[in-house]
């Protein structure tokens, strides 16, 4: 009888061994598949709020190179060049490439060239969701 109720036992220990090791992967794989959710998400709300300021920056130059078409007089020669040059960055934004580390300092440069031209203006005008940093928080 000690020789069947073994065979049993060390059935049942197997079976328990490998519903142990079983859950333990399938509990890893899990930490894993959400970490990388959340990264998709993280990174689709972050892709979006980008896209979003570039084009409020893409509106206002458009806005104000029109302005400068009709009336090239009213606008200084230094404002017309700021106009130029934040055309030509938003032109040359790494959209295209969200890991290009250059892409932080391009829209920071983005944002105080922003802030210069509408200082050069006398307006107060701003990107409503722009971070007081230059960082994007969540």
């Amino acid at each position: 009888m000690d020789g069947i109720e073994d065979i049993f036992e060390s059935s049942v220990k197997l079976e328990e061994a490998h519903l142990k090791e079983g859950y333990e992967e399938g509990y890893a794989d899990g930490l894993v598949s959400g970490k990388e959710e959340d990264a998709r998400r993280v990174g689709l709300k972050t892709g979006f709020e980008i896209g979003e300021e570039l084009g409020f920056y893409r509106g206002c130059v458009d806005v104000w190179s029109s302005a400068i078409r009709v009336q090239p007089d009213v606008f200084s020669i230094r404002f017309r060049r700021s106009v130029k040059t934040m055309d030509e960055r938003l032109r040359k934004y790494p959209i295209s490439e969200p890991e290009n580390e250059s892409a932080t300092e391009s829209m920071d440069s983005l944002r105080l060239k922003f802030r210069a031209m509408c200082a050069n203006l006398n307006v107060k005008l701003e990107y409503p969701r722009a971070p007081e940093t230059g960082k994007i928080e969540f």
